[in-house]
């Protein structure tokens, strides 16, 4: 049985719920990847082409800081990434979390939330930062309001 880990990013909370159904479903522990600053309303606002959070997205190079590093990948076989889709991929944090630990060996599933935006090639540009021995699989868009049945059907489905 391989042990499990759901860490996700969340700005407006919305991450945050399925995650912790997620976890729940999945008989997961729960992580949650915070900025060292907190994302404001103003920060969020795609339409603001100096917002933050776009001045991160068009900057492929942003690696925003994360709060802590006390995450202890090592002990999981599995990590479940979870993110809202911005601009048609994950936000920078996410890859400053998969460049600040050692996940070689690891299964990654990313899961993501959106208003309307699709997973693009999410995934692929996932596997760009982690070691070449993690497995990153397809990403899947989990929208909307999750049963407990959906998301355990869901993890079951996967080949982990």
């Amino acid at each position: 049985m391989s042990k499990k880990l759901v860490a996700y990013f969340s700005a407006s909370g919305v991450t945050r719920k399925v995650a912790e159904a997620l976890a729940e479903a999945a008989g997961a522990d729960l992580y949650e990847i915070k900025p060292q600053v907190l994302y404001t309303k103003a920060d969020l606002n795609w339409q603001d082409r100096n917002s933050r959070s776009s001045l991160e997205m068009n900057d492929k190079s942003s690696r925003p800081a994360i709060a802590d590093s006390d995450a202890n990948i090592a002990a999981y076989d599995v990590v479940f990434l979870g993110f809202p889709i911005w601009w048609y991929s994950a936000p920078s944090i996410i890859y400053t979390f998969l460049e600040s630990y050692d996940f070689a060996g690891k299964t990654i599933v990313p899961f993501a939330t959106s208003g309307s935006s699709g997973f693009g090639e999410t995934a692929a540009n996932l596997k760009q930062s982690v070691d070449a021995s993690a497995t990153v699989t397809n990403g899947t868009m989990l929208n909307g309001r999750q049963t407990k049945e959906s998301l355990t059907a869901w993890v079951n489905s996967i080949a982990i």
